[in-house]
């Protein structure tokens, strides 16, 4: 006869169920960051709606230019198309064990498509808010900056280069903004996301699925929070 008490059986049983790790946070908040990481060390892989929007619109096709002129406005794109291209992309095998999703659901009604999804896949749903002030979140995006040769990363107010808007690695080399970096369309972007995405906070803290994690630690940090977050669900 097995000594295992009944809560523990539950817990088992729940450990064993795969995993949707839907991470919800603000652009800017290192959502992405957190994706990668979890792909990395807990082998579960990382489905970046933006990623594929990103692939997407470098073809050339009219889809791909509708796209491109979404991402440009710093708009979402609509949820029948996100949609399509999720649930296409999370049945490949590689998905049979869980996955981290980055950028999706965006609004309570595409979770609630994601709730079906998750049925018909025989998975489970674990939310976690990387909460990052909005205004650190513009500062991190309009001061963002690129260089064109080596791709470097820099941003003018935490982490500015030795000489004004010039790469280190490069001297004379002039540094980029992303055309969606601007403040008109960071402004955009953390607009949409407090009118549509923040309800989804409502919708899972609701159903008792939603743990805050705080988004100004260092990333490493924020890892492993999200790391014990996922234990505690079962991996």
């Amino acid at each position: 006869m097995s000594s295992e008490s009944p809560r523990s059986k539950i817990q088992n049983q729940k450990s064993k169920i795969p995993k949707i790790i839907v991470l919800i946070g603000a652009p800017g908040a290192g959502k992405g960051t957190q994706a990668r990481l979890i792909q990395e060390r807990l082998h579960l892989p990382q489905i970046s709606t933006g990623d594929m929007f990103r692939a997407l619109a470098l073809s050339d096709s009219l889809l791909s230019r509708e796209v491109k002129e979404l991402q440009d406005a710093g708009k979402l794109i609509p949820d029948d198309l996100v949609i399509r291209i999720v649930a296409e992309r999370t049945s490949l095998p590689d998905c049979d064990a869980g996955y981290v999703l980055d950028g999706f659901p965006r609004t309570p009604a595409q979770a609630a498509t994601l709730e079906g999804l998750a049925n018909e896949q025989g998975k489970t749903i674990v939310a976690i808010f990387v909460d990052v002030p909005l205004e650190l979140l513009k500062k991190r995006a309009v001061g963002r900056r690129q260089c064109p040769i080596c791709h470097e990363i820099y941003n003018i107010y935490f982490l500015p280069p030795a000489f004004d808007e010039v790469c280190d690695r490069h001297p004379g080399v002039k540094l980029e903004q992303r055309a969606d970096d601007t403040s008109e369309k960071v402004g955009v972007r953390l607009k949409t996301y407090e009118e549509q995405t923040r309800p989804l906070l409502g919708y899972y803290r609701d159903s008792h699925r939603l743990t805050r994690v705080d988004g100004t630690q260092t990333p490493e940090a924020i890892y492993t929070q999200i790391q014990k977050i996922i234990a505690a669900n079962g991996k």
